[in-house]
């Protein structure tokens, strides 16, 4: 597919979305939305990749909604409203359920609906001058969604502090990994990329039909109490018995070679 504000590549069995809107610092206009929701299902759907890292081009990673759009283009407001009442937000491979594991790689600011990639990613490095901030009060907005996700991940008190002192305070990588928002920060920061990519192909070496159970089982336990979290956990441990990569796991650990895992 082609695609105005994001770029699609594969290396080997590791897909990558990246950001490409450098001069407006990635922020998502109406046309990203959309292409997002494209471009995760397009990877999503490519039995050939069974890791995707989200990354970004420029001195940015991602920057949330297009301020700009918002106050200049009369429909830009409106929709994105829309689409919220609607719950209809697949920008992030959360929203649209993608099982498939993800990994973030933050350069640069995140800021705002950023946030989201960040929240939802299900390994997040940073490189070590990135930075994340929270501007949505800042520009009249509520601070929410995004932020209520990150809860999941490191101690409330982190968040509200970045939701409510807004655009004047930034959080640097550092600080981020101390908090438990990312788990790697690398330096130097050119290096994010390769980071990412050889932790992507450890990843990718596991049985695929493992890997998303295992992603179900551990996102799905954040919507239950411990009981109905551990059942569901439990269902996605037996859906998986009796499949090919539960035999060829085994054999491949006894005759000392690379496991051939079954493209589903």
């Amino acid at each position: 597919m082609n695609y105005e504000t994001l770029a699609v590549e594969r290396r080997g069995h590791v897909g990558w979305l990246v950001f490409d809107r450098p001069d407006r610092r990635n922020a998502m206009n109406n046309l990203m939305r959309d292409e997002l929701r494209r471009a995760w299902t397009e990877l999503a759907g490519d039995p050939e990749v069974r890791v995707i890292v989200n990354a970004a081009n420029g001195p940015a990673f991602q920057t949330g909604a297009d301020v700009l759009e918002l106050a200049t283009d009369g429909i830009g407001m409106e929709r994105y409203r829309a689409s919220v009442e609607a719950w209809d937000m697949g920008f992030t491979s959360w929203q649209l359920g993608i099982d498939k594991p993800v990994i973030a790689a933050v350069n640069g600011i995140c800021a705002g609906g950023g946030l989201h990639f960040v929240a939802d990613a299900d390994i997040v490095l940073a490189a070590s001058d990135a930075a994340f901030t929270d501007p949505h009060v800042s520009v009249g907005q509520v601070s929410a969604i995004e932020t209520i996700a990150l809860m999941r991940k490191m101690p409330a008190e982190a968040v509200l502090r970045m939701a409510l002192v807004g655009r004047y305070e930034r959080m640097s990588a550092r600080r981020a990994y101390e908090l438990g928002m990312v788990s790697e920060v690398v330096d130097p920061p050119e290096r994010l990329r390769d980071a990412a990519q050889e932790l992507a192909e450890k990843v990718a070496r596991n049985s695929p039909a493992a890997l998303r159970a295992t992603k179900r089982a551990l996102w799905g336990a954040f919507e239950h109490g411990l009981t109905e979290a551990c059942k569901a956990g439990a269902a996605e441990l037996t859906g998986l018995w009796g499949h090919p990569d539960q035999a060829e796991g085994p054999a491949a650990f006894a005759e000392k070679r690379e496991p051939r895992w079954k493209t589903d």
